[in-house]
């Protein structure tokens, strides 16, 4: 199969994925094998492959957004079958039994591991993932307008529950891509006034369009404060001004998996008045079957840029330069 695999960690400039030809993977026990049709990129494949993200396996195949149809089942595999249209995301295994997964908080278990970076992931023509793990995909949407949910949007969608946001609420968005964009439908859908800041004019222009009540650069232009903020940027700098447009008792959370450090903080002006910070940790399963079925009834629709599967450096180059608005997808296979 033809795969884009990474060897040693580098800037994305220097193209570090190479394409190969290899034998595609054999499904271990418990396991499915997803004929893969399209990958969609995400700022943590960036982390991977630039080495923000430390551990992980080497060499790797990134991509956990991934879409395909189910073509080998592993020994035990009772719940799908050969032709079953799946998504494959970050979360791959979790121990069930400790103290985190015991009490629904499974995305916090310490014997989790993840698609693309301790296992193969979906920049390739196949990829495996546990049955319990694989997310049946419901019809009414395409295979490209799927893949962005499998981790933008899940992660989003848990940011947003860690953001304590509630319908009709007033919420803040910090930095503006492929998360944010699906998150801020999900918000317009709950009837909640979204004010977002981005650099880019582009991302001001597509916020507005998708219902922004406000978008602009700097966060002390916002035109009233919020109850809830979330910070996709994956700089700690942002932390400060999301704090500093809540309201008493708003909470902030921060949806990146890797952040630069955070600067001091004021108490007195940043936190006092009982505002909080919350941090995600991926996910757990339930958060991700209940964001697929609240996009198909919202009809959310992410803003999709498509590159060949060989053009992975590419793409994540454009990701990482701020030219791609709302999500990138690798097109492997094309559906039937």
């Amino acid at each position: 199969m033809k795969a884009m695999v990474l060897r040693q960690r580098a800037p994305i400039e220097t193209s570090p994925l190479r394409a190969v030809e290899i034998e595609p993977p054999r499904p271990h026990p418990g396991e499915v094998r997803v004929k893969v049709r399209c990958c969609a990129l995400c700022r943590t494949d960036l982390h991977v492959v630039e080495g923000d993200l430390t551990g992980g396996k080497l060499p790797v195949i990134p991509g956990h957004q991934v879409v395909g149809v189910v073509d080998q089942l592993g020994d035990g595999c009772k719940q799908l079958k050969p032709g079953d249209r799946v998504g494959i995301a970050w979360l791959r295994h979790t121990c069930g039994t400790c103290r985190f997964c015991a009490t629904g908080r499974e995305n916090l278990c310490p014997c989790s591991k993840y698609t693309g970076y301790d296992a193969d992931g979906g920049y390739a023509e196949y990829a495996t993932v546990p049955e319990d793990y694989a997310y049946p995909l419901p019809d009414g949407i395409g295979d490209i307008d799927a893949s962005p949910l499998l981790c933008g949007g899940i992660i989003g969608y848990r940011a947003v529950k860690r953001a304590n946001v509630q319908c009709g609420g007033t919420v803040a968005l910090f930095g503006f891509g492929s998360s944010a964009h699906l998150v801020l439908q999900l918000l317009r859908g709950w009837g909640c006034a979204v004010y977002v800041v981005t650099r880019g004019q582009t991302h001001q222009q597509l916020a507005r369009e998708l219902g922004a009540a406000w978008a602009g650069h700097d966060a002390a232009a916002m035109p009233a404060k919020v109850q809830s903020a979330i910070v996709f940027a994956p700089s700690g700098k942002v932390v400060l001004p999301a704090l500093d447009c809540l309201d008493s008792g708003g909470t902030v959370s921060l949806a990146g998996i890797h952040m630069s450090p955070i600067p001091e903080l004021d108490y007195d002006k940043s936190l006092y008045r009982e505002r909080d910070i919350h941090p995600v940790t991926s996910n757990t399963r339930d958060d991700g079957r209940k964001w697929l079925a609240d996009a198909v009834k919202l009809a959310i629709k992410p803003r999709v840029a498509t590159y060949p599967l060989a053009d992975a450096n590419g793409a994540l180059n454009d990701l990482k330069s701020g030219r791609v608005d709302g999500t990138g997808v690798l097109v492997v296979h094309k559906g039937e």
